[in-house]
C-alpha cells in the first residue's frame, strides 16, 4: 500500500480555498486550490473534470492535490460546466465548450499573483481526455501534461466502438452512467438556496450521450473533433503519458509516444484503469507522484530532474499466470526501450495453416468455417478494470471451445511479445451474407491445457475499408482483411503454445451483427503477426526502477457497504428459454459519509441478455440510483435513473427514464426513447 505522507513532512506547509473561476459568459467553474504556503509565485497544476470535487472524487483528491502543493505548486480541482457545484448546464462529453473553458481556466491560472504563469495539467480517464484535448488547442501557458488512461481517439480508443462495431458492453453502461451522474444537484452547503433552481435545470438539460453516439456509428467529423491522433503536431506540451496493460486505452500511449513532435515519454505498467500509486490489483503500484514531480519540475519549473535521460517508453513485460478475474500484483519485470517502434521488437508471421494449427479440418477444404454460439464473449471480463475481484478474463477454455483454435507447437524457449499483434486474413462470407465481424483472441495455453487471454481485436467487415466507410460484403466475394488486436507486453513460457482463437459473436463487449451465418477462413492464406522482443534487449541496460509510492493524508470518511451486496459478475443461464443473462455490480455502491456531513449513497446494477441462435435478442439495461443527504440541513435529493438498448435488422431503440426526488417526494420526471438507424455498428 502506498505510504502516507503528513503535511509536516513536507517541504512546504499547505493551504486549501474554495473558490469559483470566471468565465467570459459569467458562468463561474467551482474550484478547489491546495497551495504551498511561498511568497513566491509557484506553477498550477490543473485537473479538470466533471465528477463532483464535492464528493464522488473527494477520496483520490486528498490523496494526491496537497501533495503536490506541499511540493511546491498550486494543485487545483475544477468541476466542468454543468456538473458538481459549478455553473452551466451538462453538454456532450468533450465538447468543444468544454474545452474551450478548460482553456480559459488554463488562462486564469495563470494570471494569478501566485502562480508563476506556467501551468500543467493532469487526470485519469475523463481528466487525462480533457489534458491531452486542451493541450491540443495550445494555451501558451499550458507547458507540460501528464495523461493517464486516456485516449488519443475518441471513436475507436473509447467506450464507444470496437473495430468499428457497436461496443455494446461499455456505451450503453457509460451512457447510463453518465445520465445518472449528470442528473445529481448542486450541493445547498456551497451554492446556496438556489440549488433546486438550479437543480431543476439541470434536470431539463440532460440527455443520453447514447443517443449521440448511436448516430455516428462510423468515424465521422463528430469523432474527429477531440481526438488528438487527428493532428499530433497540434501539441506543444511537453506529454508524460502513461496506461495499463489492464486498461482498454493503453494503446494511446504507444502511438502518443511514437507520433508526438513535443518532448514525450510513455509508461506502461500491469494497472487497471486507476493512477499507479493506489497499489489496486493487478499492482505493482509505483511512486507516480514521485515521478510526476520529476515531469513537472523538469517543465514548468527549468530543472534537469534526468526524467529525459531515461528511455521513451518504460513498460512492464508480464510474466505468464494461470488464469484469474484477478491479481494482487501481477508478476513481470520493468523493461525501457529508448524509441518507439523499437529496433529490439521485430514482427514475426505465423501461417494458420502450418506453424499454427486447427483440428477437424478436413484437409480437402480450402475454407474453415467460424460461426460461434450468440453468447462468445460471456467469459471476456470487464471492459473498463478498476481493480476489483472480477475483473480480468477466467480460463478462456469455454471461450475456446465456442471458436476455431489455431494452436502453434510447444514452444522450445521464452517469447517476450511486446507491441501490437495484429491478423491478416483471407476471408469469404456464406451464401448472401453481405454483414459479419471477426473477433480474434491471443491466449497463452499452458501444458495442463488452462487458456490465459493476452490481448483481443474485432473487426466489423463493413468498416474492413477504413473505419469512415461502410461497405458491405459482395456476396461470394473473397477479400483478404487485417487489423490489430490490443497492444501488451507478455513473456510466453517454454512449452506453452501460442493460440489465435477466431469468433464471429463477442457479446456483450461487440454487439451481434444480425445474421447467424459467421464467416469462412482460408488458414492456408492467412497470418498471425507478433511483435516479438529480442530476449537480449535488456543486457548492457541500467535497471528500471520507481521509487515506492506515497499520497497524502487520506480524506476521513466512514464507508458502509450494503447489508446484501450483489455479485461483481454473475452469469445466468436459462436451459428451457435458451437465454445467457450476465449480470454486473459495479463495486462503486454502498454509502460513504464525509467529514463535512454529505452522507453520499449509490447503487448500479447492469443486465445483458441473449438467447441461443438468436442475435436480434441482444439486449441491455442498467440502473443508477444515487442519493445525497445532509442530515444536518434536512436537506434528501435522490436520483434513479435505467436505460434499456435493443436492435432489430435496421435500427437501435434506445429507451431511457430519469426521477428526480426530494425529500421522498417526486421533483421531476422524464423518459426518452429514440430508434437511431443502424448503419453500420
Amino acid at each position: 500500500m502506498p505510504e502516507v505522507h503528513h503535511p509536516t513532512s513536507y517541504p512546504y506547509q499547505v493551504t486549501r480555498e474554495d473558490l469559483r473561476i470566471p468565465l467570459s459568459d459569467g458562468d463561474r467553474l467551482y474550484a478547489r486550490i491546495w497551495r504551498p504556503v511561498t511568497s513566491e509565485p509557484v506553477p498550477a497544476l490543473l485537473e479538470y473534470l466533471p465528477y463532483r470535487l464535492g464528493d464522488w472524487t473527494a477520496p483520490r483528491d486528498a490523496q494526491r492535490h496537497p501533495w503536490y502543493a506541499g511540493h511546491g505548486y498550486a494543485s487545483v480541482r475544477v468541476d466542468i460546466r454543468g456538473h458538481g457545484n459549478s455553473d452551466g448546464l451538462p453538454g456532450d462529453a468533450y465538447s468543444a465548450q468544454e474545452l474551450a473553458d478548460g482553456v480559459a481556466v488554463v488562462e486564469w491560472l495563470a494570471a494569478q499573483p501566485w502562480c508563476s504563469g506556467g501551468v500543467g495539467m493532469f487526470g485519469t480517464s475523463w481528466g487525462g481526455f480533457d489534458s491531452l484535448q486542451i493541450a491540443a488547442l495550445a494555451p501558451e501557458p499550458l507547458k507540460a501534461v501528464v495523461t493517464v488512461c486516456a485516449t488519443d481517439d475518441r471513436y475507436d480508443n473509447d467506450v464507444h466502438y470496437f473495430g468499428g462495431s457497436v461496443l455494446a458492453v461499455d456505451m450503453h453502461a457509460w451512457s447510463a452512467a453518465m445520465l445518472a451522474f449528470a442528473a445529481r444537484p448542486p450541493d445547498p452547503r456551497y451554492v446556496g438556496d438556489d440549488w433546486r433552481h438550479r437543480w431543476l435545470e439541470r434536470l431539463e438539460a440532460v440527455e443520453p450521450y447514447l443517443h449521440t453516439w448511436l448516430g455516428h456509428q462510423s468515424r465521422d467529423a463528430y469523432w474527429r473533433q477531440g481526438s488528438v491522433r487527428e493532428d499530433y503536431g497540434a501539441v506543444r506540451a511537453a506529454v508524460l503519458a502513461v496506461g495499463g496493460w489492464a486498461d482498454p486505452y493503453r494503446d494511446t500511449v504507444l502511438r502518443l509516444v511514437e507520433h508526438l513532435d513535443a518532448p514525450v515519454r510513455g509508461i506502461i505498467g500491469p494497472w487497471s484503469h486507476q493512477y499507479p500509486d493506489r497499489g489496486l490489483p493487478p499492482g505493482q503500484a509505483i511512486g507516480f507522484l514521485q515521478e510526476t514531480l520529476r515531469w513537472w519540475d523538469q517543465w514548468l519549473k527549468g530543472r534537469d530532474t534526468g526524467i529525459m535521460a531515461e528511455p521513451k517508453l518504460r513498460s512492464w513485460m508480464n510474466e505468464s499466470v494461470r488464469p484469474a478475474t484477478s491479481y494482487p500484483q501481477r508478476p513481470g519485470r520493468w523493461i525501457g526501450d529508448d524509441e518507439w517502434p523499437s529496433d529490439d521488437v521485430r514482427e514475426i508471421h505465423y501461417d494458420l495453416a502450418e506453424t499454427l494449427r486447427t483440428a477437424g479440418t478436413p484437409s480437402t477444404e480450402r475454407f474453415v468455417l467460424v460461426r460461434s454460439p450468440q453468447h462468445t464473449g460471456i467469459d471476456a471480463g470487464r471492459f473498463l478494470p478498476l481493480g476489483d475481484a472480477a475483473d480480468l478474463p477466467p480460463d478462456q477454455r469455454e471461450e475456446d471451445g465456442r471458436s476455431v483454435c489455431f494452436d502453434a507447437a510447444p514452444l522450445p524457449e521464452r517469447m517476450e511479445v511486446l507491441g501490437r499483434p495484429a491478423v491478416r486474413l483471407r476471408l469469404r462470407l456464406p451464401a448472401e451474407a453481405t454483414r459479419g465481424q471477426v473477433v480474434a483472441r491471443l491466449c497463452d495455453v499452458a501444458p495442463d491445457g488452462s487458456s490465459t487471454l493476452v490481448t483481443r481485436g474485432a473487426l466489423n467487415l463493413s468498416a474492413r475499408r477504413g473505419p469512415e466507410t461502410v461497405v458491405d460484403w459482395e456476396p461470394g466475394a473473397v477479400e483478404e482483411v487485417e487489423f490489430e488486436l490490443l497492444s501488451i507486453a507478455h513473456a510466453f513460457p517454454p512449452g506453452h503454445r501460442i493460440r489465435l482463437a477466431l469468433s464471429s459473436a463477442y457479446w456483450p463487449w461487440v454487439w451481434p451483427q444480425p445474421s447467424t451465418a459467421g464467416f469462412l477462413v482460408d488458414p492456408g492464406n492467412s497470418t498471425l503477426m507478433l511483435p516479438v522482443r529480442h530476449l537480449a534487449a535488456d543486457v548492457g541496460r541500467a535497471p528500471i526502477t520507481f521509487a515506492e509510492p506515497e499520497q497524502a493524508v487520506p480524506l476521513e470518511i466512514r464507508y458502509a457497504t450494503p447489508t446484501e451486496a450483489r455479485p461483481e459478475r454473475l452469469v445466468v443461464r436459462d436451459l428451457a428459454a435458451g437465454e445467457w443473462r450476465l449480470e454486473v455490480a459495479p463495486r462503486s455502491g454502498g454509502t460513504r459519509s464525509y467529514p463535512d456531513g454529505l452522507v453520499h449513497s449509490e447503487e448500479a446494477l447492469e443486465t445483458y441478455r441473449i438467447t441461443e441462435g438468436d442475435p436480434l435478442s441482444a439486449r441491455c439495461r442498467s440502473d443508477w440510483t444515487i442519493r445525497l443527504q445532509r442530515p444536518d440541513q434536512g436537506w434528501d435529493a435522490m436520483v434513479r435513473t435505467s436505460t434499456e438498448l435493443d436492435c432489430d435488422a435496421e435500427a437501435f431503440t434506445a429507451r431511457s427514464r430519469l426521477t428526480a426526488w426530494e425529500g421522498g417526494s417526486v421533483l421531476y420526471e422524464r423518459g426518452w426513447e429514440r430508434r437511431i438507424p443502424r448503419t453500420a455498428g
